[in-house]
This record gives C-alpha cells, structure tokens and sequence, in this order.
C-alpha cells in the first residue's frame, strides 16, 4: 500500500469529507447536526479519502465532547486506527448505526469494519443503545393524569432526586460516572448537560402523586441539534407502578406544545423497562449507537 496521509480540514477542503461512501446512512442521520470543518480529519490514500471523523460540540465549545461520525473504506481499518489514534482529541465515540444493522449484511459489515477501526486504536464499548424519533403525525401519547408537574428553581432538588435514582439504575454512562466518582459524580454529570442544552432551565419539572409526595423528575429540552427528552427517572421507592412512561407522556406533550417538529430520544439497549416505555409512548426506533470510550491504544 502507499503512505497513509491524515490531513485535518478547514474550510478551503472541506469538502473532501463528503468523498467518502456513506453505506450507513450518516449523512442522513446528521441532517441537524453541525460539524466545524476544523474539527474534521480525513485519512487520504493515493488522493482519495479512505476514512474520515467528525468531533461535534456545542456552538460555544472550545474543545469537541464526541466523535458522532466515523466511517472507514472496505480494507482500510488500520488507517481509521490511525486517525483516531492521531486526533488531539481523545472523546468519547459514537458509532451511529442503522436499526437492526446486523441484519443487513451491508450494514453490518460496515458497522464491525467501523467498531474493529475503533477497538484498534484503543477504544472499547460502553453500550449500546436504540435511538428514538418521535414526530406529530405518530400521535401523542395519553397523559394518565396520576401525577402533578410543577418547575423546581433549585438544582439541589434534582441533584437529590438524581442521586437517588441513579442509586439504583441501568444506566452504562451513570453507571461508569459511579465507578468513577461516585454518586455525586453521576448527579453533577448529568446537571452540568442539562445546563449545556440551550433550552430555558424552568423547563425542568418534578412529579408529585396528588399527596404532594415526589416520585420522580422530567427534563425536557433542546441539544444544539433540536428538541430532545433530555432525562426520565423515578425515584427507587416509586417504582413498579408505571411511572416512567407518565413521565415521558408528559415530556412529550411538554415538548410538542412549545412547537417541537420531531423530538429525539435514547436509552441503552439493556434498559428493558424505559424500552418499553418508549414502544408505548409511540416512539419508534430510528437509528442504533454504540458508544465507545478511549482506553490505552495498542502499541504498533
């Protein structure tokens, strides 16, 4: 093979990122997504791009909290190693994916070519998840009407609320935050990206039964993509009655009154329950992730 050349972008090349075969659907999957050409980087060999990446972060970022879009040519996993490997920024991965991917044998060759690119340049997967889309002609789902919503000014409030839920939770990214720094680690996490989100922060809400007693909390908002259910949770002692999708119902309806044209959702896939709660909420299944973390790069 001939030399590998990893070029980062600017605006004068830009363009060269759009070369590369898009088998996945990428491109479609980041229609609302924006992407800095200087946070761009492409791998070239004999003039043509054989991989590519694209760190994302907010419009006031300095510096890239993802990679969203990742692709490699047929063959050319090792120079999708060396991109990554060779990045300034070590973030975390996210491999977006088609639904059922591994069902299609396109897809699913082009989805283990991306994750054996990612693993050799020393990422390792976190989860993976089901990404949702839910738009007005599916419909809004029912309010049960059991609970009260009201906005809660104080962040220690969710912070509380988060601590307990994350106490007892399914959540891979909560879970490694645990791991990590504990409790309060995964609770300020999750604060500092709902105050990141643009949207206005009275839209946070808590659930109360008719008694007044909290049972859990609602977040609706907009990432720099668009509308999105930011976060559900039921406090531990609330749940096995049903909550979670009062909650999602009512985010839902939050969301659509204030003008919303779609509204993006996940979960991991190993969440069953808050799974299921989106099937009944009417939220399809769009896309699939797998999110990977940087870990220690293999020595060539």
């Amino acid at each position: 093979m001939t030399e590998l050349v990893i070029r980062a972008l600017d605006s004068s090349d830009a363009h060269l990122f759009d070369t590369l075969p898009d088998p996945l659907g990428a491109r479609a999957a980041h229609a609302h997504n924006r992407h800095r050409p200087d946070w761009k980087r492409v791998a070239v060999r004999d003039g043509a791009v054989v991989a590519r990446g694209a760190w994302w972060g907010g419009p006031d970022d300095d510096t890239p909290l993802n990679i969203n879009w990742f692709d490699v040519a047929e063959g050319e996993e090792e120079a999708g190693a060396q991109l990554l490997r060779g990045a300034p920024h070590q973030v975390e991965l996210e491999l977006n994916l088609p639904s059922g991917w591994r069902d299609d044998a396109v897809a699913r060759a082009a989805g283990e070519a991306r994750l054996r690119a990612a693993r050799a340049a020393g990422y390792e997967v976190l989860v993976e998840r089901f990404m949702y889309r839910w738009t007005p002609d599916l419909g809004l789902p029912e309010r049960p009407g059991r609970l009260r919503f009201a906005a809660e000014p104080d962040d220690a409030v969710f912070f509380d609320a988060l601590r307990r839920i994350h106490s007892v939770t399914l959540d891979a990214h909560a879970l490694r935050a645990i791991a990590q720094g504990g409790l309060d680690q995964a609770a300020q996490e999750e604060l500092d990206f709902f105050h990141w989100c643009p949207s206005p922060r009275e839209w946070w809400q808590v659930a109360y039964t008719p008694d007044g007693e909290p049972v859990g909390i609602h977040i609706p908002a907009h990432n720099p993509a668009g509308p999105c259910v930011g976060f559900i949770g039921v406090l531990p002692e609330h749940r096995g009655h049903g909550y979670a999708h009062d909650l999602l119902a009512e985010c839902t309806h939050f969301l659509a009154e204030r003008g919303a044209a779609f509204i993006a959702a996940a979960t991991d896939q190993g969440n069953t329950p808050m799974a299921a709660n989106f099937a009944k909420a009417g939220y399809p299944v769009v896309r699939e992730r797998i999110n990977l973390v940087p870990g220690v790069a293999p020595r060539a």
